[in-house]
């Protein structure tokens, strides 16, 4: 596995500090305290192709590997994780209709998310169920009109036949209140016999009757990022909005993770790096007792310390990226191990940086106390790491 990165991401890598220089960091503050997601900048960031960077090319995407959306995401996220974290996930839920999806569903799907046009999310938490996703309650039946077709006693046939109806509630879905449409996980075949097959995936339109969106305020970190409940009330989507095979929507969802627990490592890498860096300046910079506290061999253990996991972390996440690429019969574990270690380095590394600048850390006026709030979510989203530690014990002993 090479680690070194080629010249031309590295000239993306530049390209995108750049960007973060000139159009993130002016509105940081602004949309973090609104808690608002920054639109002004969607054209500049669809332009440059960081809105669906993985999609392939006839889909309007640029067609990164995963190790290059890792290079990305890090990149991003060393800026500000709130606005690196819609930036990002402005795609969420595309690598079930990328790797499950029928032609028509794609050519009508991806290309919009490039070019700005669009947002979507993937809804699979729900109040009672997040880690454990076959919990959910969420559940898509098929209308009279089909009923009807094996038994034309039990009910009358509708005109609008084939459709499936949707009917329960979602909760912490990135980008809730923005998304256009969404991949909604829903149990289809509860009385299924085969584990797990009794869930499926569907396409839901925001615009669709009995679709609602609140919006979730008060968040710790990340708040750049829109997070809402989802309701669904008797939302009929037709048959073609099927991902995939039905009853296949929960073995999907566990090929997805293997792609976002890659993608959340990075971002623990780019926290942990914007946080290091900003503790390294302030070091240089703030003075005690006649020099700068970089001078103090506590300081100087404190940014080794932190500078080392960040290179392991990095590392863990190239691997896990490499073997997400190649198909690697370990893609899972690694991305576990990815995820769980650099997701705990984001935390400790931000708790550090928080340190270095003793209490001028403790307010807003410096950026490490975001990155210290932000941290958090990494251990989290998309599998805590309590789960992350159980599939790679689960992937050790199989």
């Amino acid at each position: 596995m090479d680690v070194t990165v080629p010249s031309e991401q590295r000239a993306m890598l530049e390209e995108i500090r750049r960007f973060g220089e000139n159009e993130i960091d002016p509105v940081t503050d602004e949309f973090n305290r609104a808690e608002e997601y920054p639109a002004a900048i969607v054209d500049e960031a669809a332009e440059m192709g960081l809105l669906g960077s993985h999609f392939p090319v006839e889909y309007g995407g640029a067609g990164y590997s995963m190790r290059e959306r890792a290079l990305l995401i890090e990149e991003l996220f060393a800026i500000d994780p709130g606005i690196a974290l819609w930036l990002t996930s402005a795609d969420f839920g595309s690598e079930a209709i990328l790797g499950f999806g029928t032609e028509e569903q794609k050519a009508e799907y991806l290309p919009p998310i490039t070019t700005g046009d669009a947002v979507m999310g993937a809804a699979i938490s729900e109040p009672q169920a997040s880690s454990d996703v076959t919990s959910l309650s969420t559940r898509a039946e098929k209308d009279a009109a089909e009923a009807a077709l094996t038994d034309p006693s039990a009910v009358e046939a509708s005109e609008d036949g084939g459709e499936w109806v949707i009917n329960g509630s979602k909760m912490w879905i990135t980008n809730g209140t923005v998304g256009d449409y969404f991949v909604v996980l829903c149990e289809t075949d509860p009385e299924s016999e085969r584990p797990h097959a009794g869930y499926s995936q569907l396409i839901v339109e925001a615009d669709c009757d009995g679709f609602s969106a609140e919006k979730i305020t008060g968040k710790l970190g990340v708040r750049a990022s829109p997070t809402a409940e989802l309701v669904l009330d008797d939302v009929r989507v037709p048959e073609e909005n099927l991902v995939g095979e039905r009853g296949e929507g929960f073995y999907q969802q566990m090929a997805f993770f293997d792609e976002t627990r890659v993608t959340v490592a990075a971002q623990g890498v780019g926290i942990a790096k914007g946080a290091a860096d900003r503790a390294r300046e302030y070091a240089r910079e703030r003075e005690q007792f006649g020099q700068a506290i970089a001078d103090f061999q506590a300081i100087r253990h404190k940014l080794a310390e932190m500078y080392t996991a960040i290179e392991a972390a990095r590392n863990l996440t190239y691997k896990a990226a490499w073997a997400a690429d190649t198909d690697d019969v370990d893609a899972t574990r690694f991305a576990s191990i990815a995820k769980e270690f650099s997701s705990r380095v984001a935390v400790d590394v931000a708790t550090e940086a928080v340190q270095i600048h003793g209490g001028a850390g403790y307010v807003d006026d410096f950026d490490v106390e975001r990155f210290y709030r932000d941290a958090k979510i990494t251990q989290l989203y998309e599998g805590t790491t309590e789960v992350q530690k159980n599939v790679i014990a689960r992937e050790l002993l199989s």
